[in-house]
């Protein structure tokens, strides 16, 4: 096991009628900006129970923060935050509106002439305003992490950023929340969460039981959780609220402890998000299948042992393998999510910029395997169309 620090301060509240605790966990006289989306807590009842919570305290809303937050969206709440002195902030979403919410965060204080430097550039965040989470699509584990990431619609880009000051103080997970989540939604929470925990199991071996462990059981509860939330026409809420928690588990740091991680998949997907509008759990989906191939050989030990503790299946190594990277396409084709290029009308001309974009920013490798060059990324989406 590699060395590795730590450190999640996030309280979790879960359980059916957590949202009514939202008080008790802000101080009493805070100024608070809450964020959404596109109206959906309106219409199922959860921003009213969050508007009833904090009918004792100072709020302001801004909705309209979309899919992939756009910096352009995020940026006019930031000025709503410096003209009405907002000093706590309480995210109402999914891993979108969280995002955009710590980028917010950051944003508020930046003193550099851009705020998407911090994306952008990976400028280090040195002061942030506490925020709090009430999660309603499980999907991007940011309710419980230190990551954001945030798309620049001016210039088409993608990036991620990261730092403990945005971390939000507390995080409600009512699996209650998610029973008016379009399949569709729920479809895209699965891949995405599933994709997370690869990104972080799948690469090379550290003599880490433990994560291997706690991985493997987080990948085999989404596909068995994951794939009754999707298919039940009523929702169940103990299906519901074990798919919520091992989404929130995929990525707060606790399987990426000690280990050797990837995110070569995240980064070529952001570049289609960024680039066609994709949703990003069907970036992910269209991507890992090709990755996964190209690097078969590099990763056997990891893929057959996925193949082995997650998909029972046993004997021929290479067979094995193939067999794992073949059933993980089809647990996202179950879901509904396509998995090729060109049936999002996406071809070749694609391919040559998100390579050059990578050649451009000087990128030798993509994630942090060490694995995937920019040459390989050509390779994994052409293999894709």
């Amino acid at each position: 096991m590699n060395n590795f620090d730590f450190y999640n301060p996030v309280k979790i509240i879960f359980g059916k009628g957590k949202i009514a605790d939202i008080p008790k966990h802000i101080p009493n006289n805070s100024k608070i900006l809450v964020t959404y989306g596109g109206g959906s807590i309106k219409k199922n009842g959860v921003l009213k129970q969050v508007q009833e919570s904090l009918k004792e305290h100072t709020f302001i809303e801004f909705g309209g923060i979309e899919p992939n937050p756009a910096y352009e969206t995020l940026m006019q709440a930031v000025e709503i935050v410096k003209n009405n002195n907002i000093d706590f902030l309480l995210a109402v979403g999914g891993g979108s509106v969280i995002d955009g919410t710590k980028f917010i965060a950051a944003a508020a204080n930046y003193e550099g002439e851009c705020a998407y430097e911090i994306c952008s550039k990976g400028i280090p965040v040195n002061n942030a305003i506490p925020l709090g989470t009430v999660l309603t699509l499980p999907a991007t584990g940011s309710e419980m992490n230190a990551n954001s990431v945030v798309t620049r619609k001016e210039t088409k880009e993608k990036f991620a950023f990261y730092s403990p000051l945005i971390m939000p103080k507390f995080s409600i997970l009512d699996p209650e929340t998610t029973y008016s989540l379009p399949k569709h939604q729920i479809a895209n929470g699965v891949v995405d969460a599933f994709i997370h925990v690869l990104e972080q199991y799948l690469t090379y071996p550290t003599n880490s039981p433990i994560q291997d462990n706690f991985a493997e059981g987080i990948l085999r509860t989404l596909i068995s959780e994951g794939t009754k939330a999707y298919n039940n026409e009523k929702p169940n809420y103990e299906t519901r609220a074990n798919y919520m928690w091992a989404a929130t588990m995929a990525l707060n740091g606790l399987i990426s402890c000690g280990v050797i991680t990837d995110w070569s998949t995240h980064k070529i997907g952001h570049e289609l998000t960024a680039l066609h509008g994709l949703d990003h759990a069907v970036t992910l989906a269209i991507v890992l299948p090709g990755v996964l191939n190209e690097v078969k050989d590099l990763r056997k030990v990891k893929l057959l042992q996925y193949a082995r503790n997650v998909w029972n299946i046993e004997g021929n190594e290479e067979d094995s393998i193939n067999k794992a990277i073949e059933k993980t396409e089809k647990f996202f084709g179950d879901l509904g999510i396509n998995t090729y290029l060109n049936h999002y009308s996406i071809d070749e001309s694609t391919i040559d910029t998100i390579y050059n974009r990578f050649v451009e920013r000087g990128d030798k490798y993509i994630g942090l395997a060490g694995d995937i060059t920019p040459e390989s990324v050509s390779k994994i989406l052409s293999s894709r169309l």
